[in-house]
Formats: C-alpha cells, structure tokens, sequence
C-alpha cells in the first residue's frame, strides 16, 4: 500500500505542476496579445503620425520645449532684476570699422531693459555723419524685436535740429561726435560770461558745481552713469570729457557680433560695482 500510496502522491504532485502551469500561460496570454496588437498599432498609424507632424510623435509623446522668451519680455525681466539700473549709457566705439547692425542692436537692448537715456559715439563721428543709416537700422530692429505697441520715442541729434521718429519706447538717443563735448564746455563758458556781463554773476563765482549746471542746462542729458567702451583702445577718445569724471566705464573687446548676454553681462558688472564717488 505503502509504494503504491507514494505513486499515486508524485501523479497528483505532477498534476497540480501541469495546472499551474496552464494557469500561467492563461494568464499571460492576453498581455502577450495585446503587446502584439499595440506593436502592430505603432507600426501603422507611426508613418501617417508623422507625415501629418502630430506634436510630440517623433519624440515618443514629449511636450514640445518652451521658447525662450523674446528680447523684450526678457529685457524687461533682466531690468528688473538688476540692483541698479543706469539712468544713462553711453555706447563708445574706438574701433575705426563701426557696424550700424551692431550698434542698432545695443540700442534696441538699451531700450528693452529701461534705460533712458542712450549716447552713441564714435571718434571719427561716422555715426554722426550717417545718423539716417543708423536710425533705419534702429528702426528696422525695434519693430521686429520690441513689437509696435509702446509710447513715441524721441531721436535727438546733438547741435542739430531735433528730429521726432516714431519709435516705440520711452528712451531718448543722442548721436555724439568728438566736437560734441567741446562744444558743450564752450556754450557753458558764454553762458557764463554773459551772467557775469549782466551782474547776475561774478567770476569768482565760477566753481565745479556752476560749470556742472551749466553743461546739464545746455546738453539736456543727464550725465552718463555707465560707459561701455568697444575697441582694443584704452581711452574714451574724447567723449564728453566732463561729464563723464564719476562714469562707471566697463571696456569690451568689440560691438561688432556682440550678444545680448555680453551686454547684459555688462549691465550686471555694473549693478554689482561700488561706486565710492572719489571718497
């Protein structure tokens, strides 16, 4: 009874081994199934999925990535962002082969951030002398990078008649040359001079502080805060020579093929520089 008792347990063993394993195959045969149906799915509507550029097929269903915000929207950002922003930028070229492109970029740049006043400057006075090149140039690049719907902009050409383009923001540009700034200091002397031919003055009265009235009254421009200098040379070459004796200067190596994050780079030097004021 004993052996055949022990075969009759191994048969029954050996049974429930053989459901098992009919379970297990039950079991995963739907899912080998489906598998096979979604493959053969994929393999189908994949080219047809492309062909019509469906977001997100060629990439195994990602969301597309963000576009960085225009120069605008992040110009305003990074203005905002900055610890101190200057009131007045003078933009100084020393290299002998100015690019209007360039220069019309920094200025839209200028204008995106906030800063209200902006000086362009080059020593030969190549910029003075095709002031309409570069206002065109400046025109053309604000209304494709700033958009078209911010209050007038006013152009102002030193020792020339004032000239009210249409542009978009609230800044105003002055298109300087080297005779500039020495035009100014005369104009301040005559004034001057006339003061004390009237007795409003005398000449002992002439001291740092009534020159430096008087300069502001005849340019209408705030002092510069900030220079940012472009060329090999380590000199302003005659821009604004008084005016500019508390300016922060930042020197970079050219305007030409120069990036936004280069000039905000600038602007952040800038913001981050402690300004004694000669103490």
């Amino acid at each position: 009874m004993s052996a055949v008792g022990g075969l009759a347990w191994r048969a029954l063993h050996a049974l429930l081994r053989a459901l098992l394993c009919l379970q297990r195959a039950l079991l995963a045969a739907p899912r080998a199934w489906l598998r096979r149906r979604a493959a053969a799915s994929c393999a189908l509507l994949g080219p047809a999925a492309r062909a019509l550029a469906f977001p997100g097929a060629a990439r195994g269903g990602r969301r597309p990535a963000r576009r960085r915000p225009g120069v605008r929207a992040r110009g305003r950002a990074d203005g905002r962002a900055l610890q101190k922003l200057p009131l007045h930028v003078g933009l100084v070229v020393t290299e002998e082969e100015p690019s209007y492109a360039d220069m019309a970029s920094l200025v839209v740049w200028c204008m995106a951030v906030g800063i209200s006043y902006v000086s362009v400057y080059d020593h030969n006075g190549i910029f003075k002398r095709n002031n309409s090149r570069l206002m065109d140039e400046i025109l053309k690049q604000e209304q494709e990078l700033l958009g078209l719907d911010c209050s007038k902009y006013t152009v102002e050409f030193a020792n020339q008649d004032k000239a009210d383009q249409v542009l978009n923001c609230q800044s105003t540009l002055k298109v300087l040359s080297p005779e500039d700034g020495k035009a100014d200091i005369v104009k301040a002397a005559e004034n001057f001079c006339q003061l004390v031919a009237q007795q409003q003055r005398t000449y002992t009265d002439l001291d740092v502080n009534v020159l430096d009235n008087l300069l502001s009254s005849t340019s209408g421009f705030p002092d510069p805060d900030l220079v940012l200098k472009f060329g090999p040379v380590d000199s302003t070459l005659g821009f604004l020579p008084w005016h500019i004796r508390l300016t922060e200067i930042i020197s970079l190596p050219s305007h030409q093929n120069i990036s936004y994050e280069d000039f905000f780079s600038a602007l952040h030097r800038y913001a981050a520089c402690e300004q004694r004021w000669g103490k």
